[in-house]
């Protein structure tokens, strides 16, 4: 998927280069057809290169977030698990070592010197 997004930039950063190359040589205006037939838009080549290029951006980037959502989205809910489950575990644990009987401990008596008459 790496690689996708890879030449994803790369293309546009070489559509870029050449409608920078074409607005540098041709200086000129350029009228754009409104979308519902409503008359047409005047724009310069250098303006109408910078929207075409942000509208690319834009795409490519669309087709960029939903795999960056999902990923975040998993890696948050493998976080939430992993944190429950050694939630699991520790209380697991806490419960078999209270539930081990005390080590014996030699009363006071045994650990005085015994005395001889």
């Amino acid at each position: 998927m790496r690689l996708v997004s890879f030449v994803q930039v790369l293309l546009l950063l070489g559509i870029a280069a050449y409608l920078l190359l074409v607005t540098l040589e041709n200086p000129a205006t350029v009228r754009l057809p409104l979308p519902l037939g409503g008359g047409e838009l005047t724009l310069s080549v250098g303006l109408a290169v910078t929207l075409f290029l942000l509208l690319g951006a834009a795409y490519a980037s669309l087709l960029l977030l939903p795999p960056v959502w999902r990923e975040r989205l998993r890696r948050r809910r493998e976080g939430r698990e992993r944190e429950q489950v050694e939630q699991r575990l520790t209380a697991t644990l806490q419960a078999r070592l209270g539930a081990l009987p005390a080590p014996a401990t030699p009363a006071a008596a045994d650990l005085a010197p015994a005395e001889t008459t």
